[in-house]
């Protein structure tokens, strides 16, 4: 996965690739799809939800640069594998997810994840250095933004009219702007569509 996905992708940071290399993906998949867990494309978890593909998390946390002691909050966490990697490289993480069975799942594996609609961020937990949305969205709620800290950086999915491009955001003061780092193929996250504009 490392020499064949991750570096020719860019993921280069020691630290993403120390601990994509010890975290073991099929851990936090079904038994059914457990043989898929390094094949880089996004593997079911069951009840609509995926685990994106090794790249994108690689290629999201290079750009996001976490650091050992930082605060990360990990939204639509799954069964937890983002929420493990972060914790190899030593930072404090608050998985939130809300479905029951992955919670249940991720849980059985040693992760706390803590339970709550996902687009509302975790308030309890705030402020974050890291927020990790881990699939794809149309729109990053600002509840989600305001529980980032100042210099804190966001990483998601975005889909922008039909295409899906990873992005990292960063916050400065109450403003909030972001970067593209590359399109990706993404499932969608629930609870995460843009309101449709009123017509007459």
């Amino acid at each position: 996965m490392v020499e064949n996905q991750l570096r020719p992708q860019g993921v280069v940071d020691a630290r993403v690739v120390d601990a994509m290399t010890h975290v073991e993906r099929e851990r936090f998949l079904p038994p059914e799809t457990r043989p898929l867990a390094y094949v880089d494309r996004a593997v079911s978890l069951g009840h609509g939800r995926f685990l994106p593909a090794p790249t994108v998390l690689g290629s999201l946390l290079t750009q996001m640069m976490p650091e050992p002691g930082q605060r990360a909050l990990v939204v639509g966490a799954g069964t937890g594998y983002a929420a493990a990697v972060l914790a190899h490289i030593g930072v404090e993480v608050v998985a939130l997810e809300a479905e029951p069975e992955l919670i249940a799942h991720g849980r059985k594996l040693g992760i706390a994840l803590v339970e709550g609609p996902l687009a509302a961020g975790y308030q309890q937990g705030a402020s974050y250095n890291l927020i990790l949305i881990d699939g794809a969205v149309e729109v990053i709620p600002d509840a989600i933004v305001d529980q980032l800290a100042d210099g804190g950086r966001l990483g998601t999915a975005l889909v922008d009219r039909g295409i899906t491009r990873l992005i990292v955001g960063r916050k400065a003061g109450s403003a909030f702007g972001y970067l593209s780092i590359g399109d990706s193929g993404v499932p969608a996250l629930p609870g995460f569509t843009r309101p449709e504009a009123f017509t007459f």
